[in-house]
């Protein structure tokens, strides 16, 4: 019973993170309705420039600080000279953001080289606790505090602010919020900047959980993907459930069939376009 729980714990632990991540997409994607492939690039040389400087630094929240600033940068400069250029044309954002994935791979590749690299977990969260006799890092405790603080902002922020209400009305007519004075380039600039940090800090806080490696990026994009299908595109609640169940489900499939995991995880998501193509918090 107690290694079920542990188990458990670990799979809602990688499914906050994997929130923060599905957050941004779904900002950038759900709401925006930009189609942006780089937002995996984003985690990785988020947690990239994080590990840099807190090595440098000492500092846990330095790390996050000059991810959030490096990639955040990067992003607007997308926004404004790249995707703000195609904002209707979906082929060419899928084409430049996927260059743009890329890219930067590579940059990181060549800046900080192919050997995998890991955040040190920050003091005193490096320590573990009791779960029924069982030892269990604290730090994932950690990861399911932020994960569902940042779910609580989000909600906040899209159903009760007025920028919540300007980014809903944008996204259902562009131009009527437009004329009723809403500058929608330097909203949709400001919403893609958001989603673009969130990667960022999932980038850093997942770094001691996953780290850094070549090829990483790819690989968090297709579970992201994957979570904004099983929730519903533009859905946070969706995303937020949908990302406890895929933290479970690879969780489970890592253990029970390792050979097999990731049908664990994309087997539920051609089942859920087959019989329900809006996901769980969509319209059938």
């Amino acid at each position: 019973m107690s290694l079920l729980v542990i188990q458990v714990l670990n799979g809602i632990s990688y499914g906050m993170l994997l929130f923060l991540l599905a957050a941004g997409l779904t900002l950038t994607f759900g709401l925006l309705r930009i189609v942006n492939l780089t937002h995996g690039s984003y985690y990785m040389l988020g947690g990239y420039v994080g590990y840099a400087t807190i090595r440098y630094t000492g500092s846990f929240l330095a790390g996050i600080l000059a991810s959030v600033l490096v990639v955040s940068v990067i992003a607007l400069a997308m926004q404004l000279f790249l995707l703000e250029r195609f904002a209707k044309n979906e082929r060419a954002q899928v084409l430049l953001t996927f260059g743009c994935l890329f890219l930067i791979g590579d940059l990181s590749l060549w800046i900080f080289g192919g050997t995998p690299l890991r955040i040190p977990t920050p003091y005193p969260l490096d320590g573990s606790v009791d779960v029924l006799g069982r030892p269990f890092p604290a730090y994932r405790f950690v990861l399911i505090a932020i994960g569902l603080l940042v779910a609580l902002l989000l909600w906040w922020f899209h159903d009760h602010t007025r920028v919540g209400t300007w980014v809903r009305g944008a996204v259902h007519n562009r131009d009527i919020a437009q004329a009723l004075g809403v500058n929608v380039p330097y909203l949709t600039t400001g919403v893609f900047v958001l989603g673009a940090a969130l990667a960022a800090i999932a980038g850093v806080v997942g770094g001691p959980l996953v780290g850094m490696y070549p090829g990483g990026d790819i690989e968090i994009l297709g579970l992201t993907i994957a979570i904004i299908i099983l929730g519903g595109v533009g859905s946070f609640g969706g995303a937020f459930a949908a990302a406890i169940l895929v933290g479970l489900l690879d969780t489970a499939g890592r253990i029970l069939f390792p050979d097999f995991a990731l049908f664990a995880i994309f087997g539920p998501m051609l089942l859920m376009l087959a019989f329900r193509p809006g996901g769980l918090a969509g319209q059938t």
